[in-house]
């Protein structure tokens, strides 16, 4: 039985056979609080004589009308589909159902805000839940117009693809008739509906039209509601995409809609983008999150025109989708906003693809998709952030002037359509003169990255007589690729004060071996540094001369860019056990105390947090975290007043506070007896503080109830549920755990913030823990089979006893727990994307282990 999964031979069977003209929507949701109704009208052409299926899930069918023949619903519909037979050339499909509103964030998620006990409702359709509000040809390339008519009570309003129009109000309802939409796939098709408010404006696109523009919340969070700002940069969004791609907006209006118990970061819906609201911030921010903001607000409309306007024929182009909108958001917020340092931030997406890429589960960034199940395990740091790194570096490769050239080709060829890869690369190649076929086989359909090493030869007057580039395959089978890259040399200047780029040498990487001539003859410098600029993916070292005077003058460099990619050298270095921990632990210590960047220190904060939680041996750990924390706190304390430096400090230096005296210190600046100058004590603050000293033992249930009577809404329902989880009591975390695995009652959001709470006191108190390793490989298998994708993912990934690693059972558990699991569950008896979220977490677990053991 296929349940809700579809591969990719009956979705393509199926477009030979199926063409979807139109489909009629009519959602009514006045029908209470567990289901609302759909009535669905398709009109689609067929091959005549032949048999198809539509997809829905819902909580009851009423009737199925075909070609004006009623369908018995016992029959017709089984397994989430609706078996069609006799089909004719023309069709017409009426289907009357009700379907359940979803608290899981998938299909049309229902939400009701504890401060005005009002509901909200949202669709989140990517991959395959369109179906669950509809009936639909669930596969992208059967792409359609749509017409809904969406009935809500009076107050409300609705945000769809078209205009929201005027409603009619029949009594205590209110009925939205929104006009055709253009020619799209399911998945982008939206519903958003409930008493939202929000601010409008306009602008003016490239081709004359006005496009009207909106920006919605939740009442309880308008006053976060930062809409100029949003605006502004959906404005430079549009002017940069629009001449990038040579193609106006495809749609009639944009509205972006904040919206609560979000998946995701957001989801490209055509002209109507839904956002996850935290994404409003209730306290300051730091400049790191204010720039990923835009940049997501980027990402998103650099889909309307990549993935809305063209979309990919099947899920195993996704990277269509996610890699171009990464790559064109970074290079928006760099050519078309204040973020010109873009691609510096850039490093810590990147950063997620290197480690994605070094997992047992690496795929190619095409990757293969059988089915939906395969979808949606690939939505992870390949698809997107090193896809963005490869187009970053194919742009170089073909050169900036014919890659945009190629694109608007691209675009004026297929708008409205489906394409595979060979559609964009055709244009490509056509418009740089290159052949891509043997770049597009490395890059794009073998997975793995390479690594790269420098291999000078001096005289004895220290001048290079032969400088070469060394490549190797990292990964298994993978090819050594063809990069476009620069390589450096900084020398500490007279004075000992900073870090000079001596040359700069742009060059074409191949093989096993490239040799630079231009350089021999001059000095060696004191860093010679591979891939300058970061213009390709790769693994890089530091030969030996260098990687001891970056370690010495990491804090001489001038450039947060160049001082990220020697910190990512050497955080590789470390997670590969060439670098011990404690040595990477000092060397962030001493870079962050000049870091200018707030996305680069965001990076190195986090993994300065990874390096202290798994990477350092368990003798040590005590010692580390607390000097660790008292560096962090006289950083914090000598930083500028009100600065984005001193935010980030003031957090890590709480959550790294280990000793009595430091505990002490963090119980005194949430009772405000210590003050740091221009260091506001806002609420998002106030529940770090008190979560923190939660788990130390200091406070309880008294002081998390006082800071929920302070912070009444859904954020601090969440905060305090992820504190309650933090006390350190074995019980605490035994009924976290249990409540965690197996009550779906939970917001997907706030069982995060309970699993999140639980680990507080894994890393030095781990006899708390007792009984969970072998909980969780008896109980995950069941909970995977009982939760929609999303939800047991997160459950898998969270609850995932890592934190324990090295710490518990000879040092060596969960990993022989895990292996002993991964031997009873094959792909023919348990889910793939749960195995492989075993394997993931198993892989990370070993190589902890590994990292630990080097001194």
């Amino acid at each position: 039985m296929p349940g809700t999964n579809l591969t990719r031979e009956e979705a393509m069977t199926r477009s030979e056979i199926v063409k979807v003209n139109n489909y009629q929507v009519e959602l009514d949701l006045t029908k209470g609080e567990e289901i609302f109704g759909s009535r669905t009208t398709i009109d689609f052409a067929a091959t005549a004589g032949e048999s198809t299926f539509v997809d829905l899930i819902a909580a009851q069918v009423h009737s199925i009308e075909l070609n004006g023949k009623q369908l018995e619903v016992a029959s017709a519909y089984a397994d989430s589909r609706i078996a069609l037979e006799g089909l004719q050339e023309s069709n017409t499909l009426v289907v009357d159902a009700d379907c359940n509103y979803m608290h899981t964030g998938e299909g049309l998620h229902r939400f009701v805000d504890p401060v005005d006990g009002e509901a909200y409702t949202y669709s989140q359709f990517e991959v395959p839940d369109a179906r669950r509000v509809y009936a639909t040809f669930e596969q992208p390339n059967l792409k359609a117009t749509y017409t809904f008519t969406v009935t809500t009570p009076k107050h409300w309003t609705v945000f769809s693809n078209s205009p929201t129009p005027q409603p009619r109000i029949e009594g205590e309802k209110a009925v939205f008739e929104f006009s055709e939409t253009e020619k799209i796939s399911t998945y982008i098709t939206a519903i958003v509906a409930g008493p939202y408010v929000g601010k409008t404006g306009e602008l003016t696109s490239a081709d004359g039209r006005t496009i009207p523009l909106g920006v919605y919340c939740r009442p309880s969070l308008e006053k976060y509601l930062d809409a100029d700002e949003i605006m502004d940069i959906t404005r430079q969004g549009f002017k940069f995409f629009e001449n990038e791609y040579g193609c106006s907006y495809p749609f009639r209006k944009y509205d972006q809609i904040f919206v609560p118990e979000y998946n995701a970061g957001a989801m490209e819906n055509a002209g109507c983008v839904t956002f996850r609201d935290e994404m409003l911030f209730r306290s300051t921010p730091t400049e790191a999150q204010v720039e990923s903001r835009a940049n997501t607000i980027l990402h998103e409309l650099a889909h309307m025109w990549f993935g809305d306007l063209v979309t990919m024929t099947w899920w195993n182009d996704l990277w269509l989708n996610e890699s171009f909108a990464e790559y064109m958001s970074h290079l928006a917020l760099a050519e078309g906003t204040r973020w010109k340092d873009a691609w510096t931030g850039f490093m810590l997406r990147k950063d997620w693809g290197m480690n994605q890429d070094q997992l047992p589960s690496t795929h190619p960034i095409v990757a293969p998709i059988r089915d939906l199940a395969d979808v949606e395990v690939n939505f992870d740091g390949i698809t997107y952030a090193k896809g963005a790194a490869v187009l970053r570096q194919l742009a170089s490769y073909v050169g900036r002037e014919a890659f945009v050239e190629g694109l608007r080709a691209y675009f004026k060829k297929h708008s409205w359509s489906n394409t595979v890869l060979p559609d964009l690369l055709t244009q490509l190649e056509a418009a740089s003169g290159r052949d891509l076929s043997a770049w597009s086989k490395v890059w794009l359909e073998e997975a793995g990255v390479n690594l790269m090493r420098s291999r000078i030869s001096v005289d004895e007057a220290g001048n290079m007589t032969k400088v070469e580039v060394l490549q190797e395959s990292f990964n298994a089978g993978a090819s050594l690729r063809p990069h476009r890259m620069a390589v450096a040399g900084y020398t500490l200047d007279e004075a000992g004060e900073k870090m000079e780029r001596v040359f700069q040498v742009s060059l074409d990487v191949t093989g096993e071996s490239t040799e630079i001539p231009e350089l021999v003859g001059k000095p060696r410098p004191d860093v010679f540094l591979l891939n300058d600029g970061d213009l390709t993916y790769t693994k890089i070292r530091l030969d030996e001369h260098s990687l001891a005077a970056a370690e010495k003058h990491i804090d001489k460099f001038t450039d947060p860019l160049t001082r990220s990619i020697i910190m990512a050298s050497a955080w590789d270095m470390t997670r590969d056990c060439e670098l011990s921990s404690k040595s990477f632990v000092n060397l962030v210590l001493r870079e962050l105390p000049i870091e200018t960047n707030s996305t680069v220190m965001l990076l190195l904060l986090r993994n300065l947090n990874q390096a202290l939680t798994s990477y350092i041996a368990k003798d040590d750990r005590l010692d580390l975290y607390t000097k660790s924390a008292e560096v962090l706190r006289g950083l914090a304390e000598s930083a500028e007043a009100g600065s984005d430096a001193q935010l980030q400090l003031v957090r890590a230096a709480v959550s790294w506070s280990t000793s009595d005296e430091q505990v002490a210190w963090v119980k005194a600046l949430h009772a405000g007896e210590v003050c740091l100058e221009g260091l506001v004590l806002d609420i998002d603050l106030k529940w770090h503080l008190v979560t923190k000293l939660v788990a130390a033992g200091i406070y309880g249930d008294s002081e998390i109830e006082a800071m929920l009577q302070e912070d009444p809404t859904l954020t601090g329902s969440q905060r305090a549920a992820g504190a309650r989880a933090a006390k350190p009591s074995a019980e605490v975390k035994q009924e976290t755990f249990t409540a965690c695995m197996s009550d779906k009652s939970i917001p997907n959001d706030t069982r995060i913030a309970m699993m999140q709470g639980m680990w507080a006191q894994s890393a030095l108190r781990p006899e708390l823990y007792e009984g969970l390793v072998s909980s969780y490989f008896e109980q995950v298998k069941g909970m995977w089979n009982d939760n929609t994708h999303h939800t047991a993912e997160t459950i898998a990934i969270l609850l995932f006893p890592a934190p324990l690693a090295g710490l518990v059972e000879g040092n060596e558990a969960p990993a022989p727990q895990a292996h002993a699991w991964l031997a009873e569950n094959t792909e023919e008896n348990t889910s793939a994307g749960l195995i492989r979220m075993v394997t993931e977490r198993l892989d990370g677990v070993e190589r902890a282990l590994r990292v630990q053991s080097v001194k």
